[in-house]
């Protein structure tokens, strides 16, 4: 499929989130048609095809700072946000970026996702009290469609904190991934299991709602995706908000075309803090 051309359009913020003309996040509703993420269907959970090969997370072409110095300043540094929204729009993947109002030029990161076989159809950057914004619709080179593998989506947030680690190094000691791609580990540790929260609502009729807030690190979104569907659960779309040293999933899930039965609740609860939690002494000796 050929490349469109980029437009970035700098413009005020009427609100941070692609869902900011809703007072409830959460409660949106994906468009008519929108099949979200890959359903893992109980007969057919395969389609997320999570044991596809690993997907190569390319580095910057560059590691200059950005234009103006920003990555000397010494002002306290800013919490660096990743989202990744499957929700707001039917046809692309949007991701969000913000850095204060450190953030440069992205060509770097438009060409780093050209390599995971992507393409910028639009991107904007809007400007509010809390900096700069800039939102990007993501879809396929190969389909013109959004992005549907887990794989993927987690590719694109590794490369998108690596180049952000890369064009501003003040930011790698306030990621978690600081450890894996940047000169400077986070200067905090969390502790996994205050940090770790999962809370499941009824959202409509036909789906639920489950929140996930826990330590961000690499591989986060695709091992959640498959502790799903391990317990045989819908994941009809969603969204993956790293906000510094911490990672939030939301995802909109069914069983059957059912919001999940209480007790189908508690399993997936329990599952996933089992795969959350810290590791203790007495595992770890074994």
């Amino acid at each position: 499929m050929a490349e469109m051309a980029v437009t970035v359009a700098l413009r005020p913020c009427s609100g941070v989130s692609p869902a900011a003309s809703g007072t409830n996040h959460h409660r949106r509703r994906p468009a008519a048609g929108f099949a979200g993420w890959r359903a893992l269907a109980p007969a057919a959970h395969a389609g997320l095809r999570l044991s596809s090969p690993a997907i190569r997370v390319p580095r910057a072409a560059s590691s200059a700072a950005v234009e103006d110095g920003s990555s000397s300043n010494t002002d306290t540094v800013p919490t660096p946000k990743v989202i990744i929204d499957q929700d707001s729009d039917p046809d692309a993947t949007i991701v969000e970026i913000t850095l204060g109002d450190r953030l440069g030029d992205l060509l770097d990161t438009m060409n780093a996702l050209k390599n995971l076989g992507l393409n910028v159809v639009k991107a904007s950057v809007c400007l509010d009290s809390t900096g700069k914004h800039i939102k990007l619709a993501i879809t396929k080179l190969s389909t013109g469609r959004k992005i549907g593998e887990p794989e993927l989506l987690e590719a694109v947030r590794l490369t998108i904190i690596n180049n952000m680690i890369q064009y501003h190094p003040e930011a790698s000691s306030q990621l978690a991934m600081g450890a894996t791609f940047g000169p400077e580990p986070p200067t905090e540790q969390v502790d996994v299991d205050i940090a770790t929260h999962i809370d499941i609502y009824d959202d409509g009729p036909d789906r639920s709602l489950l929140v996930v807030e826990t330590a961000d690190r690499p591989g986060l979104l695709v091992d959640l995706v498959k502790i799903i569907d391990d317990i045989n659960i819908t994941v009809q779309s969603g969204e993956f908000d790293t906000e510094g040293l911490l990672a939030k999933a939301k995802f909109h899930v069914s069983y059957r075309g059912k919001p999940l039965i209480k007790a189908l609740q508690q399993v997936l609860a329990n599952s996933l803090r089992y795969f959350l939690r810290r590791p203790t002494t007495e595992e770890a000796s074994f």
